[in-house]
């Protein structure tokens, strides 16, 4: 049975655990435990009424929205049917560049879009050697890349959760003549933590920042994301993608997403206390070693198989986790598991500790 790409697939996980989808506890996708905020719901349904009517391929209101959230030019803002669309069209631009420089481990999506269109990358990998504290590409600020070339990399990033600073980043914009930065957890940080690069892209036109409501709100079934880039950019993905590709629906939701503040703190406050709790739980398990997050998640390296731990917790107690052999750099003494509600942590936590004593 092949082994899923990505976190998540809940149809491979339960013909391993034997039960129905519904019976397991997934670990597996980052996906904010607090469910869909009902504010979306609501907006969901009232908004029913418009399905008969073509979207406008050109979103103004949604731009608007967006606009506002991030004090923003609409015409710096596209929607996309989630952020793995706007994925593809910065990898097509990124591969007409000599090199894409990908900050690895990577999410495997990266390294599809960008062989679609045929791109030479060359992946820098994070300094593991030297703990969580530590991790940092390969590629020091000072050393001249290849002509011609671009930088994809994600921040907070997946799967170690690593935050870069503003200021660690801004280097590269002038040294890269391309700039991708995949900002899908950036949400999960309070705005006096967060480190968005979001205001800069009226500054530097070779700057792409990519977001998504998936994780956050989790919305993972509706598909909307958006990028935020220079519009002459835009405009060219514009023509190279199919028309409507965010329906009314999703639309819809994220406008009511962006105003729901009462949910988007109860979020804050719950992760901030769920991951620290979580985390000292899990360094106190003889055998394992978790990484510092800024994100939902947290990278786990161990001394014992994980994918053998992982088929353990699925097939005696119905939990999915993240195996990281989809990350070469990693393989099978890591894994990765969201941050989900006190209760459940406390139910992973002890079945990871009965499992490895046994």
């Amino acid at each position: 049975m092949n082994r899923p790409q990505h976190g998540g697939n809940l149809n491979w996980a339960a013909r391993i655990a034997g039960c129905p989808v519904s019976a397991l506890t997934d670990f597996s996708a980052s996906i904010n435990p607090l469910g869909t905020p009902p504010s979306v719901i609501e907006a969901i349904i009232n908004g029913t009424s418009r399905l008969f009517v073509y979207p406008d391929p050109a979103y103004p209101e949604l731009r608007s929205h967006l606009a506002r959230h991030h004090a923003i030019a609409p015409e710096s803002i596209l929607p996309g049917n989630g952020s793995a669309e706007l994925l593809t069209w910065a990898s097509r631009e990124l591969a007409q560049h000599n090199f894409t420089y990908l900050v690895t481990p990577a999410f495997g999506d990266y390294f599809r879009a960008l062989n679609a269109f045929g791109g030479n990358i060359l992946p820098c990998c994070l300094n593991f050697s030297k703990g969580e504290s530590q991790f940092a590409p390969t590629i020091p600020v000072s050393m001249s890349p290849h002509p011609q070339s671009g930088l994809l990399l994600n921040n907070p990033h997946n799967p170690t959760g690593k935050l870069w600073t503003k200021r660690e980043i801004l280097p590269y914009l002038e040294q890269f003549d391309l700039v991708v930065i995949d900002e899908a957890f950036m949400d999960f940080l309070t705005p006096n933590r967060e480190q968005s690069l979001i205001p800069m892209v009226a500054d530097y036109p070779n700057l792409v920042i990519l977001r998504s409501l998936t994780k956050f709100y989790s919305l993972p079934g509706l598909r909307i994301g958006y990028a935020i880039a220079h519009p002459d950019r835009l405009k060219r993905w514009q023509q190279w993608r199919d028309p409507w590709s965010v329906n009314v629906l999703a639309a819809a939701a994220t406008a009511a997403a962006l105003q729901d503040k009462e949910f988007q703190q109860r979020t804050w406050n719950w992760l901030a206390q769920a991951r620290s709790r979580l985390f000292r739980q899990l360094r106190a398990i003889p055998g394992l070693q978790p990484y510092e997050s800024a994100a939902n998640y947290l990278l786990v390296k161990t001394e014992k198989s994980a994918t053998k731990l992982q088929e353990k917790l699925l097939r005696d107690n119905r939990i999915v986790i993240r195996d990281c052999l989809s990350f070469p750099e990693l393989g099978d003494r890591y894994f990765r598991i969201a941050v989900r509600t006190p209760e459940e942590n406390d139910r992973l936590v002890k079945a990871i500790s009965f499992i490895l004593q046994h």
